[in-house]
């Protein structure tokens, strides 16, 4: 299960990032993280930049929805996510991923 976190600003969504991968996709569950892969190099920031965009466009979201909060630099990432309330956040994970990842 993917450990989403309600804080006061938004949910907590912690990501497995993996660059320089084939294709752009959300993968599935990697120890209670969301694993999503971009084809985009981890040089300055632009695999981050890629996830955050893939993010909003996997889940409907508008990019200034999405902020990357720890992990700029780690596989382990926490992005941050706002105007969307938890249950429907799960409800657009599990879609995208078409299975019971929550």
């Amino acid at each position: 299960m993917i450990q989403l976190e309600q804080t006061s600003e938004g949910i907590l969504l912690p990501v497995q990032a993996h660059a320089r991968a084939r294709k752009n996709a959300l993968v599935g569950n990697h120890a209670s993280r969301l694993k999503v892969s971009v084809r985009q190099a981890p040089e300055k920031g632009k695999a981050n930049v890629a996830i955050a965009k893939l993010l909003a466009n996997s889940l409907g979201l508008r990019p200034s929805q999405i902020e990357l909060r720890s992990g700029s630099t780690s596989t382990k990432k926490v992005f941050l996510v706002t105007g969307i309330d938890l249950t429907e956040l799960r409800v657009r994970i599990s879609t995208c991923l078409d299975d019971d990842a929550l």
